[in-house]
């Protein structure tokens, strides 16, 4: 690709060493940016870290688990040593619970969901928007999913996640524009990642036909198209869009 639209950015990845974060971290790669990806296989981290180098990209992997705020510290106490500056982001790391009626989890359950889902998320941005008001403006992108836009019987834990994460988008995009930081929300379909993998192991060709039936383009979405996007968002051209979410998901949801 001949395009360098983040030549020499400094852009983090949360989650970036698999499935949409990993596309992410790529395609951000190929485009210049200086790409921090933080995660916790580090076996998965260590891979991608040295594929993008090995295109001749610039690529960091942090160790980092989310769910522990004495890591995300130390992630951007890294990207301060290293980089002294952060111009976008990515906060993609999240999980998903196994499906159940709200009744039915566990406070432990909940609680799990909602510090990778949300917390982390939240926590992230605390460090992020703080670098980018030093740097005089930033980009940060958020994955909510479809899921944050309705409701479907057996998600009601990841639903509400993902609904927190465009709430807490739209705030602090409100929050924080006039510090120059545009925050808004990818909200993807269903994205042929390993997380889909293993819930289609478990549910078998009923499952699938079940997604696909939800979907008007008939497929699941690539990570890639969502990089794509996320990118876009973080670029010049949407140098005039804030706090909005943006839903990637092939007609998903249109009919009634």
């Amino acid at each position: 690709m001949n395009t360098k639209r983040y030549q020499d950015k400094v852009v983090l990845v949360t989650g970036g060493n698999s499935g949409i974060g990993r596309a992410t971290a790529f395609a951000f790669a190929r485009e210049g940016a200086r790409v921090i990806i933080a995660a916790r296989r580090e076996k998965e981290g260590d891979q991608t870290a040295e594929e993008i180098k090995s295109m001749g990209g610039s690529a960091l992997f942090v160790k980092t688990d989310l769910r522990e705020a004495s890591q995300i510290n130390a992630l951007f106490a890294a990207i301060k040593e290293k980089y002294g500056r952060l111009d976008c982001a990515f906060n993609n790391a999240g999980a998903w619970p196994a499906m159940k009626r709200a009744g039915n989890y566990t406070l432990e359950e909940f609680d799990e969901i909602m510090n990778i889902n949300v917390k982390a998320v939240w926590r992230c941005m605390k460090h992020e928007i703080s670098m980018m008001i030093d740097a005089g403006g930033g980009s940060i992108v958020n994955t909510s999913s479809t899921a944050g836009w309705g409701g479907r019987e057996g998600t009601s834990l990841y639903t509400s996640s993902k609904h927190a994460v465009i709430g807490l988008t739209r705030a602090a995009a409100v929050e924080f524009g006039r510090k120059n930081i545009r925050i808004n929300a990818v909200c993807p379909g269903i994205t042929q990642t390993p997380m889909l993998e293993r819930q289609l192991a478990q549910g078998g060709e009923t499952l699938k036909k079940a997604m696909l039936d939800m979907t008007p383009l008939g497929r699941f979405a690539q990570p890639e198209e969502i990089a794509g996007a996320v990118l876009f968002l973080c670029s010049q051209a949407a140098s005039y869009i804030t706090a909005k979410s943006i839903v990637i998901g092939g007609g998903q949801g249109i009919r009634t």
